[in-house]
């Protein structure tokens, strides 16, 4: 017999799904390779005080993490890192090169062994960064993208491909580290060598550019003696981003362009599969990889509009054969040995796991962090994807989530209380996965709106320009559009409609409640508040001169800064919030908070200020997404009149 479904009033709905099932479930695979024939890949551990580790998949299918805690398998090159390993197979054993998160230094693995460091620590600055290890064993070297503080400030700093023996002997002397490129350019991402061995590609770009702005691609030869020489550019410049570039296994150049306005594969500088679908995205972490070459010239490569698929691309044709399978998202990680291929897919049914697609039967499978459904899969929602028009008459792209829940329904005839989910980036999207911090919303009768809008990837560059110089604005037009549209439609409560975000999704959501009207509350998380404070250096070096395309250039628009920023306009707002931020935040930093904090006292807006020693931008501790999560649910039971069961109060002082 089927349980008798309740009427209860939204967000009074008992849910299996609580705060501390989401945390542990929050993360996901990345990074993954072949050591030999083996499928490796790192994973988080939340409740290991929220550290990174290193999973081996053996030949016979046992899965094991390699690094026991404390060891942390992350890059803080750029601050969001990127590839922070790279391993072979050695007379049979695996050799792994590793980043550990806490010293930065580059460490040598061998089964049976304890690591052992190949790079020294730095006293300057952010001290020595590696990033995307290229194992090279015939020179004894591992080639990386060093990044090196050069003094105190975060833009005092260089990057460079560098050479690491393998032996040790740079574990205390930079001097023994060998510079392959200078330091012309401001950012660079690892090299590709060809399989000839003879020629590296790699990519480049300098202030004020991101790298979705524009790239450039450059080649150098390289010597018998392990230099690169005469590096030139071949493709790319100050409006065509390159976001990967790799070579075939018979010496061509592989690249991703957005020459044609969408992010397209090229070989040769020819498009091979000339559609309006990204075959690339934004390069926040060096390392990301959106296509494979196989050794039987067909390329592997994640691909689509929105939403991603794993295919096989035929370059001769044009051709392209997904793989079966439940996948709506594909991350951009992927790497290939023979026939196999392997990548990271999530679906709405099921979290990030690591899959495995033989190109010879076209047979794809899951073969690690396997989705184990935690609680019965009717509590998970059930997303609708969307397109809204804005006030512009412009298309913004959304996934709307329902509340949802296989034992209630509300009264009939009411609307439902929906929180506007604003992702960070800004440039960046909402993938569409299984996300257990939707369903702790949803299954207890909250609508989840996730809005992609103008600015985001996945629809072209001319849709990721609509933000240019018009970062709170745009963003915040669109968020509002789609929570009237949800209103006016009687999906959502008018009264009772919410914002929330982290990091730029912070900037929105704060933005929204210091210059719209159509909101009750708002949770900022990890937040830019204040503009001209960050784009004057108070934030890390990748991404200082953000704002240049997103607000203006500062030194011919600063009253612009000071309009747009929440700091500037706390007198504007008038409903509760809550906000959150770790105490170790490089890039959002704790004083952006403190100061808006300051400019809202005597005003007796009802708020919460939760700040978190540990954590950095993104939250990874279990016990931090836990009281985050149940701190955020009773902003909403208290400003929209709900009666969740058994979450702690959470104190709104003014």
């Amino acid at each position: 017999m089927g349980e008798t479904v309740r009427t209860l009033a939204y967000g009074s709905w008992p849910s299996p799904i609580d705060a501390a099932l989401a945390a542990a479930h929050d993360g996901r695979p990345e990074y993954v390779g072949f050591v030999g024939d083996e499928a490796w890949w790192t994973e988080p551990r939340p409740t290991e005080g929220g550290r990174r580790t290193l999973v081996r998949r053996r030949t016979d299918g046992r899965e094991e993490s390699v690094l026991p805690a404390p060891w942390n398998v992350r890059s803080r090159v750029v601050e969001y890192g990127g590839q922070p390993w790279a391993g072979a197979m050695v007379e049979g054993r695996p050799l792994v090169v590793f980043v550990d998160f806490a010293d930065q230094r580059l460490y040598r693995y061998e089964e049976g062994g304890d690591p052992r460091p190949l790079t020294p620590v730095s006293a300057v600055g952010g001290g020595l960064r590696w990033v995307e290890p290229l194992l090279r064993l015939d020179d004894g070297e591992v080639w990386c993208v060093l990044e090196e503080f050069t003094g105190e400030g975060p833009a005092d700093v260089r990057r460079v491909l560098a050479a690491v023996p393998l032996d040790g002997s740079a574990a205390d002397d930079r001097g023994a580290v060998r510079e392959l490129t200078d330091d012309r350019h401001r950012f660079v991402t690892g090299p590709r060598i060809s399989p000839d061995g003879r020629r590296a590609a790699w990519l480049a770009w300098d202030h004020p550019r991101m790298p979705w702005d524009g790239t450039e691609l450059l080649v150098a030869d390289v010597g018998a003696d392990g230099t690169l020489d005469g590096p030139r550019t071949v493709a790319g410049g100050p409006q065509e981003s390159i976001a990967q570039v790799d070579w075939s296994h018979d010496g061509r150049l592989l690249y991703v362009s957005d020459r044609s306005g969408w992010w397209n594969l090229y070989r040769d500088g020819v498009p091979l599969c000339p559609r309006e679908e990204e075959f690339g995205g934004p390069l926040w972490k060096l390392g990301l990889r959106w296509f494979a070459p196989l050794a039987d010239g067909l390329v592997a490569v994640v691909h689509g509009r929105g939403s991603t698929a794993l295919g096989i691309l035929d370059p001769d044709t044009g051709e392209i054969v997904d793989a079966a399978g439940p996948w709506t998202e594909i991350a951009p990680t992927l790497a290939a040995y023979g026939e196999r291929v392997i990548a990271v897919g999530a679906s709405p049914r099921s979290a990030y796991e690591v899959v495995e697609l033989d190109t010879c039967t076209g047979r794809s499978r899951v073969i690690g962090a396997e989705h184990d459904d935690a609680v019965d899969p009717a509590y998970y929602p059930e997303p609708q994807i969307r397109t809204f028009t804005g006030p512009g008459g412009d298309e913004i792209h959304a996934h709307i989530y329902p509340p949802h829940n296989p034992t209630c329904v509300a009264p009939t005839d009411t609307p439902a209380p929906y929180v506007v989910w604003a992702h960070g980036g800004p440039t960046d999207r909402a993938p569409l996965v299984l996300d257990l911090t939707i369903a702790y919303f949803t299954s207890r009768g909250i609508g989840v709106a996730e809005v992609d809008y103008g600015g985001s990837t996945g629809y072209g560059r001319a849709y990721r320009n609509r933000l240019r110089e018009q970062w709170g604005v745009v963003d915040v037009e669109d968020c509002a559009a789609v929570a009237l549209a949800l209103a006016d439609e009687g999906t959502a409560d008018r009264a009772r409609l919410a914002i929330r975000g982290g990091s730029a999704g912070g900037w929105t959501a704060a933005a929204s409640l210091t210059t719209t009207d159509v909101y009750a509350c708002g949770t900022i998380l990890y937040p830019i508040l204040d503009l001209a404070g960050w784009g004057t250096g108070e934030t890390h070096d990748f991404e200082s001169h953000y704002l240049e395309t997103l607000v203006g250039p500062l030194a011919e628009v600063p009253a612009r800064y000071a309009e747009r920023s929440p700091a500037a306009h706390a007198d504007r707002l008038t409903v509760p919030f809550l906000l959150l931020q770790g105490l170790d935040d490089v890039i959002c930093p704790p004083a952006q908070c403190e100061r808006f904090l300051a400019r809202l006292q005597g005003r007796r807006v009802p708020h919460a200020y939760l700040a978190f020693e540990g954590e950095g931008h993104g939250f990874r501790r279990a016990e931090t997404m836990i009281r985050v999560l149940e701190s955020e649910l009773s902003l909403y039971a208290q400003v929209f009149g709900l009666n969740p069961h058994g979450v702690p109060n959470l104190e709104l002082t003014t």
